[in-house]
């Protein structure tokens, strides 16, 4: 299936934290893909999720901190594997895992996980991305179901599955991410993640051990009691997507529907935290 994407090219002063920023409110709007480059951003939205008023919610483009200049063009589907390549280098977590692309060589590490993006969000770069797989890391999955909601690539579903979950659902909203999660769960070898379009509404009647959702802090909030239904007792929760500044909003969330707050992760003002149950 042929995807026509808006493309805009934006030049952010000073670099950090416009561009950290602007992909959040960007990611908000609507805005499904970015690459980071020298002087700022590139977004992509698909034309049929565009309208003119698409940047009117970007407050930080009415921001007096920041210079911010763009340029849009209409393209037809991105040659993905292209972009990455001139902007991936492979990423390491913590000495045990390498996240890299099929082109890149071979390299030893305890878990390597192969990803081809595409549009998807989830290679391992972006701050969310990262920390959430220093909890898969850390944390015992052995013989555990697990849900990945958002799963963008399938990165953490199949580190999840390296660290010996039994059964994972991987879900996405986008059919992109869908097609591109199935074809990185082939890459990996993995036998036992099934992945399915949809949201939050998927989950009833569904329920398991751990539940990781990357998303962003609106979604988090609104889906929070569907994921509490969803975990059974002694269950864990993995959430990023969303800044310090969220964490007591998204902690109180939780306490409501009786979580336990156990620890969280920050990198550049982005968030990881993990709650039980």
């Amino acid at each position: 299936m042929s995807h026509i994407y808006i493309e805009y090219d934006f030049k952010v002063t000073p670099l950090q934290p416009g561009t950290e920023i602007l992909i959040a409110e960007l990611g908000y709007a609507g805005f499904e893909s970015f690459v980071e480059t020298e002087v700022g951003v590139t977004a992509y939205i698909q034309k049929d999720e565009w309208n003119e008023t698409i940047l009117e919610d970007v407050n930080i483009l009415d921001s007096e901190e920041f210079k911010i200049k763009y340029t849009s063009s209409e393209i037809e589907q991105v040659n993905w594997n292209e972009e990455w390549e001139k902007n991936f280098d492979p990423i390491e977590v913590d000495g045990k895992c390498t996240v890299r692309a099929p082109f890149h060589p071979k390299r030893n590490f305890e878990y390597e996980i192969v990803i081809e993006p595409k549009m998807s969000f989830g290679t391992g770069h972006h701050e969310t991305t990262f920390m959430m797989l220093q909890f898969i890391l850390e944390n015992d999955f052995e013989g555990k179901t697990v849900l990945d909601i958002g799963c963008g690539t399938a990165v953490l579903a199949i580190l999840a599955e390296m660290r010996g979950a039994s059964k994972l659902d991987a879900i996405d909203i986008d059919d992109w991410c869908v097609e591109n999660s199935l074809e990185n769960i082939q890459r990996n070898n993995c036998e036992d993640i099934s992945v399915f379009l949809g949201d939050a509404s998927l989950l009833s009647g569904r329920k398991y051990n751990v539940i990781i959702a990357n998303i962003n802090r609106n979604i988090l909030l609104n889906d929070m009691e569907t994921y509490r239904n969803s975990l059974n007792d002694g269950g864990e929760l993995y959430l990023s997507g969303f800044y310090i500044e969220d964490l007591p909003t998204i902690t109180e969330t939780c306490n409501n529907l009786g979580f336990t707050f156990v620890e969280n992760k920050e990198k550049n003002r982005w968030v990881a935290a993990k709650f039980v149950i």
